[in-house]
């Protein structure tokens, strides 16, 4: 019955890995992923509701589908844009993706 197990093997006694140094490469993943993934997403959010909330009457603004315009009303849950001459499109506030420099919608 040698031939299955190897002498070597068979006499040496079975280490156990230390269970630190086992879950070291799980942490050190976790610690990458926070840093490079979640907290940027996280601070980038806060950003984002925080210029959300500050909109107001005249603002110019760019929206998630691109249109251009100045904000002519705003409510708690929509605003109100301006994109040209006699046109008006009603959008939700979390729509709004950036905040423009005033007269960007003047140049265009």
């Amino acid at each position: 019955m040698s031939f299955f197990i190897s002498d070597a093997l068979a006499a040496a006694p079975a280490q156990q890995a230390d269970p630190i140094m086992q879950f070291l490469p799980l942490l050190l993943i976790f610690v990458v992923f926070y840093f490079l993934l979640i907290r940027p997403q996280t601070k980038r959010a806060k950003e984002h509701k925080a210029m959300v909330q500050a909109l107001a009457k005249g603002d110019e603004v760019v929206t998630n589908g691109g249109l251009l315009g100045r904000i002519t009303q705003a409510d708690d849950n929509f605003v109100t844009l301006k994109i040209a001459d006699n046109v008006e499109v009603k959008v939700q506030r979390q729509a709004i993706a950036s905040l423009m420099p005033k007269g960007t919608a003047k140049a265009s």
